[in-house]
């Protein structure tokens, strides 16, 4: 059992359920044996049978419905043949005591019949046998069913408890779940997500946790925006030498002799690097302030790919190396930024062709997958390289992030495509892993939700058109 609720709810329920049932039985077993009743049963069948000895039927009649009207007793008076002696119609059950039968006439849910007694006696010259049956007053064992049990007292005291016994789960665990569900959604990446802590009803402990997350909540969204601010700032305020630095490179090379040449086409090299340096730097800004709008328009997700892996095959060329598509014929429709998808998915397949090794492949499969009721566009991006090891893979999506800095200066990377195709990802509501090959390598898994109605069954496909750059 899972819930915190339910085990609130069913430990008070179990346990008020347990003391009522042992209190009323408890009671039942220890009453004192009432001796009123069978006092009364006595007297009135002594009295009944001298009244009817002395006075006949219509004495009989007069003080039985005496005792009706004056102490609810419903009393019969039947001699051995089963006759009523008080010439009144006498109900089904009083008739069937009379002959002997149960004494417990039948029951109703909520009010059932009150308990029976019966007695007998023989008559003053010994020739007759009279019989008396009483109905007692119903008042007390309203809720009192068949022989003294109290079943429909204990379902409402058992139902009432378990009432009672939910309103207090509830009450307890209602601030739990908002903690959860706004603990998610921070984990999600929505840094407005708050508990709504009430500010004067609740003072418990709970309330307090509540106000702490939402205080911690507010802190984390300070910091990250401050710090994607500041990484937006920078950038932009190192625009402006940048700027200045390629046009004093400009005139630099008109004034320059063939010996300075090469040094000022390195400095061009590194300026380039830089810009392209603080390209990223807003792009990851602007997705980390969600700034970027994704627009709700159809993008051929087969389209980009096939765009990118054409690109990346004649760059691949330098190292010797090819890229292998396999696109499915169908339609690739999923809703997004033409510009930043084309973005993620060419940071993966670059960075598989940077680690790969020399005269091997890099395969790019896009394949669709059935999930809770949804499709989604899985793109799988596999190289040949040295892998990752397992305890780096989920920080190869950090900012900044590199497995070691030789290895950084080797490449050249910063540390930020991966990083900016997480984000992207993550910004069209999809998801990005990293995993070894068994063979060696490392598989990128990209994963985003197609348009409803997009995505058709691989089976009911056509036969796959695979383009491969061999």
């Amino acid at each position: 059992m899972k819930s915190l609720f339910l085990r609130i709810f069913l430990s008070f329920w179990i346990a008020q359920a347990l003391f009522l049932v042992l209190a009323i039985l408890v009671t039942i077993v220890f009453r004192p044996r009432n001796s009123t009743w069978e006092a009364l049963r006595t007297t009135v069948l002594n009295d009944a049978v001298s009244t009817y000895e002395e006075a006949g039927t219509h004495g009989l009649r007069n003080y039985l419905e005496n005792l009706d009207h004056t102490q609810h007793v419903r009393a019969y008076l039947f001699d051995e043949k089963g006759n009523e002696l008080s010439n009144r119609p006498a109900p089904e059950w009083a008739i069937r005591v009379a002959s002997g039968g149960p004494r417990i006439p039948h029951d109703g849910f909520l009010f059932p019949a009150p308990p029976v007694q019966r007695d007998s006696r023989a008559s003053s010259d010994g020739k007759h046998r009279y019989t008396v049956v009483l109905g007692l007053p119903p008042g007390p064992r309203v809720f009192i069913g068949p022989r003294g049990v109290p079943f429909t007292g204990l379902i409402i005291g058992v139902v009432t408890s378990g009432l009672v016994c939910y309103l207090l789960a509830w009450f307890l665990t209602k601030p739990i779940v908002r903690l959860r569900t706004a603990a998610r959604q921070l984990a999600a990446g929505d840094l407005t997500a708050r508990t709504g802590a009430p500010a004067s009803m609740r003072r418990d402990e709970v309330a307090g946790l509540m106000r702490d997350f939402d205080a911690m909540a507010e802190r984390i969204e300070t910091l990250l925006k401050a710090q994607s601010r500041l990484l937006n700032d920078i950038s932009h305020e190192l625009r402006s030498p940048l700027a200045r630095l390629n046009v004093a490179l400009g005139l630099a090379r008109q004034r320059a002799s063939v010996e300075s040449a090469d040094m000022l086409d390195r400095i061009e090299l590194e300026a380039s690097r830089l810009n392209e340096l603080i390209g990223r730097i807003l792009t990851l800004a602007r997705l980390e302030d969600g700034e970027q709008i994704a627009p709700q328009t159809p993008v051929a997700l087969d389209e980009i790919v096939t765009s990118v892996t054409e690109d990346a095959e004649f760059e691949a060329q330098a190292r010797r190396c090819h890229v292998r598509t396999s696109i499915p014929e169908g339609d690739w429709k999923v809703r997004g930024n033409p510009s930043l998808l084309h973005s993620a998915v060419e940071n993966v397949v670059r960075n598989a062709i940077r680690y790969t090794q020399e005269g091997t492949s890099v395969g790019v499969e896009l394949t669709s997958e059935a999930k809770a009721g949804a499709h989604e566009a899985v793109l799988r991006v596999s190289d040949s390289g040295p892998g990752v090891p397992r305890e780096a893979l989920a920080k190869l999506f950090e900012p900044f992030y590199r497995l070691d800095d030789a290895r950084g200066r080797q490449t050249g990377g910063v540390g930020l495509g991966l990083a900016i195709t997480e984000r992207a990802v993550r910004f069209h509501g999809g998801k990005v892993v990293a995993s070894n090959r068994d063979a060696g390598g490392l598989v990128v898994e990209i994963r985003l939700p197609m348009i409803s109605g997009a995505a058709v069954d691989q089976n009911q496909r056509e036969p796959m058109a695979a383009v491969e750059h061999a």
